[in-house]
């Protein structure tokens, strides 16, 4: 028995916010040095109505419609995403519901970040070899531009809106092969929104600003760029040794490296430290900026159609994500 990716495709909000737009609120923050850092021109962000299930179901949308896929026949929904409608009940109900899916069908929420592509792939392999589910549509979709504080410029540069919809199925362009995960819950508090949830339900209202003005909130996101810089680099290279090892590969058979498109700093500096080729090193990331769980899926769409996927490919895949959770596997390409 075998699973496979047989379609993938993408939403981007409408508005979107451009490095201009950044700089003209923080004239420090140049446009010319988010380009030179950062690597990200623009991102998409959700207007205040907006929600993540509504940037899934434009993903959803999109994907039945590019690979003519019959949504009767979907038979599990699995979305990944930290930005849910409700506390309760399962946002991934509600887009049962207004994607007009069967109500046979199995529906789940996943609480993940940037690892959460890797996860939600691994949990609809399972269905499929558990016999669970033969149609899985995987939606991520994530909103990070409600967390992030307006005067956060950090956090406002580097994050977009976005979603991104993928059949994982018995049939289709790319097996999914074996994965690799790690998980550290001693780094939870350098990626995190503190309050809204039951551990701290009431808003902290403890706003203080740092000798260069940035904001640090228990109400809203905060990021130690340091420690996840450390720990992208210390964690990612094992990973994608037992990734190799888990499908007995050597790095030589890989084909292209798609790793979590987190930024153009971080992404080179990993690429060095792997002593990864340019050309096999995969960027997907200037027009969308880090869009959390959706960035490998859209990176993968966007790779397939610039041809940059031939066939009889082997793809890595790995993500960091807060948590810290981490993860990857191999994507073969028919």
């Amino acid at each position: 028995m075998s699973a496979f990716i047989k379609g993938i495709s993408y939403y981007l909000p409408e508005k979107v916010l451009t490095n201009e737009e950044i700089a003209s609120i923080f004239p420090e923050w140049t446009v010319d040095k988010i380009i030179s850092k950062i690597g990200i021109a623009k991102r998409h962000v959700v207007k205040e109505d907006e929600t993540a299930s509504d940037l899934a179901i434009e993903a959803a949308i999109k994907l039945f419609a590019e690979y003519n896929i019959d949504k009767t026949t979907i038979d599990y929904v699995v979305f990944v995403t930290q930005s849910p409608d409700y506390i309760l009940p399962t946002t991934a109900c509600i887009i049962q519901d207004k994607l007009g899916l069967p109500t046979s069908i199995g529906a789940i929420d996943i609480n993940q970040g940037c690892s959460g592509f890797v996860v939600g792939l691994s949990i609809a392999k399972g269905l499929i070899f558990g016999g669970i589910a033969k149609n899985i549509l995987l939606l991520t979709a994530e909103t990070y531009s409600k967390y992030i504080h307006p005067k956060d410029k950090g956090n406002m540069t580097i994050f977009g809106d976005a979603a991104a919809a993928t059949l994982v199925t018995t049939d289709g362009f790319a097996e999914i092969k074996n994965f690799s995960f790690g998980t550290d819950g001693k780094g939870a508090e350098n990626l995190i929104v503190k309050t809204g949830a039951q551990r701290f339900n009431k808003p902290a209202n403890d706003l203080t600003f740092d000798e260069k003005g940035n904001p640090k909130s228990s109400d809203y996101l905060f990021m130690d760029g340091s420690a996840i810089l450390n720990y992208t680099l210390d964690y990612i290279p094992p990973l994608m040794e037992n990734i190799l090892i888990n499908n007995f590969l050597e790095k030589n058979d890989i084909d292209l490296f798609v790793f979590h498109q987190a930024n153009k700093f971080i992404m080179e500096l990993l690429r060095k430290k792997l002593k990864i080729e340019e050309t096999k090193f995969y960027r997907s990331f200037k027009n969308t900026g880090n869009t959390v769980s959706s960035t490998i899926p859209i990176a993968l769409k966007d790779a397939i159609i610039e041809n940059a996927i031939k066939p009889q490919s082997n793809i890595l895949i790995a993500a960091q994500g807060l948590g810290y959770s981490w993860g990857g596997a191999i994507l073969e390409f028919k």
